[in-house]
């Protein structure tokens, strides 16, 4: 392909040699002279490993050019990346003037050309920038069809950029509906194992993406810190966590859905931040993990009073699948606040067997919810009822029996990613999607 690419900095710099490495023809853009002249040299403008090679090679086989002129690079191409800087403005926010003026270029460029184009944006942008971007300035070429517009998000790190392009951790490619991009697209530029979504998802997996490294890295120096003051060395305990790949290091807690309890997380966080303070320690990261579960909880309440239903089944009362452990349950907090607002409350959960509960398990029961022989049905049929909202917190009744008593006077909460459920006649509402 013949590709132009706007902002010759880290990631366009890194992706012009990578992309001219497999013969693609590169034309650079920027605004800077300097870095145009070192270009056209086949130097880079950046030091990082192995792109030395990559642009003098290129150079070598006329594979690469720049200039400072958006109206040559059009002319010149059929597909354009643009890599420039998206920095913070004075209120932290994101600043998109230099998208925004590249953007404006291209559409301007392209209506004098009148031939088709293609159109990549690379720059981090948060969710609902492409949109906004082409609504504002490309619009109008989007609609005839002369131009294609996709999101693709880099996830390049500095000192080994070239290699993560070569073979990227994960690859993601986001069109205007989550349509797949055109087979030769996708061979050639983002990879035919790369996830295709719509462009705000694709936007939205690189800050997710920083923001979940960002979060290791300080819950890592926060225990850290614990373990200094408290005389062991958190550089084993990190090695063994990470030993741990069923759990730790898994996809296991990481699907949006129920507020976290039980006997162990809350009890255990309360404890390590405990520690913490009684050594003088401030751990603002591990401090905050219960007020955000609080605050999760507090969003689906009002998730559920907003639907203006007055009746609730409750599936699944335990604070996860296939045990009747109450202790710290979120849903068990979620029927208490339900009962003292005066809603009609059934709950079904077939893990339960209030006989059987000892202990602290039955001093939640008798605390919070003295009542709950009451208000627990065996019968799925009478939990379920005629109407009303039906709180899906776990996969606690079978499907088949579900999809016969569910009927377009429920409403459905999934709290738990439950995907079956979209396809009954009831209402559907996602807790987090």
């Amino acid at each position: 392909m013949r590709i132009s690419i706007f902002g010759l900095g880290y990631v366009g710099a890194v992706t012009a040699g990578c992309l001219a490495s497999h013969g693609h023809y590169i034309v650079g853009v920027d605004v800077h002279p300097a870095k145009v002249e070192d270009f056209n040299k086949g130097i880079p403008p950046i030091v990082e490993p192995g792109l030395d090679e990559l642009l003098k090679d290129a150079k070598a086989k006329g594979l690469l050019r720049a200039t400072q002129h958006c109206a040559d690079a059009i002319a010149d191409t059929e597909l354009s990346i643009v890599c420039v800087g998206t920095p913070s403005n004075a209120a932290g926010g994101l600043d998109l003037n230099f998208v925004r003026g590249v953007a404006r270029e291209i559409g301007e460029a392209l209506r004098a050309s009148r031939k088709p184009h293609t159109l990549v944006f690379r720059s981090t942008m948060l969710p609902g920038s492409t949109a906004k971007l082409v609504g504002e300035l490309l619009g109008d070429l989007e609609k005839s069809g002369a131009l294609r517009v996709f999101y693709y998000p880099e996830f390049l790190r500095e000192s080994t950029a070239v290699a993560d392009f070569e073979t990227p951790s994960l690859a993601v490619v986001g069109s205007h509906d989550g349509s797949a991009p055109p087979a030769d697209l996708m061979k050639n530029l983002f990879g035919e194992k790369a996830a295709v979504v719509n462009w705000p998802t694709a936007e939205m997996v690189k800050y997710a993406c920083n923001a979940f490294h960002a979060a290791k890295i300080t819950f890592a120096n926060e225990v850290g810190r614990v373990g200094k003051a408290v005389s062991v060395d958190a550089r084993a305990v990190m090695s063994l966590l990470c030993q741990d790949t069923r759990l730790n290091i898994s996809s296991y807690y990481m699907k949006p859905g129920n507020p976290f309890g039980g006997s162990c997380l809350p009890k255990d966080v309360r404890a390590l931040t405990n520690l913490a303070r009684t050594n003088g320690l401030s751990l603002p990261m591990l401090e905050n993990l219960l007020a955000s579960n609080e605050r999760h909880l507090s969003s689906l309440l009002h998730l559920i009073t907003e639907t203006e239903h007055r009746e609730v089944v409750i599936l699944g009362l335990s604070f996860k699948s296939n045990t009747d452990d109450l202790r710290e349950s979120p849903m068990v907090d979620v029927a208490q606040a339900l009962l003292g607002r005066g809603y009609k409350l059934r709950i079904y959960d077939p893990a339960l067997n209030l006989a059987a509960l000892v202990g602290a398990n039955k001093r939640v029961i008798d605390t919070k919810m003295p009542h709950l022989a009451s208000l627990l049905h065996t019968d799925l049929a009478t939990a379920i009822g005629a109407r009303g909202l039906i709180v899906a917190a776990q996969k606690c009744a079978p499907l088949a029996e579900l999809k016969k008593l569910v009927t377009a006077n429920h409403h459905v909460l999934d709290v738990n990613g439950w995907a079956d459920l979209k396809e009954f006649s009831a209402k559907y509402e996602g807790f987090c999607w």
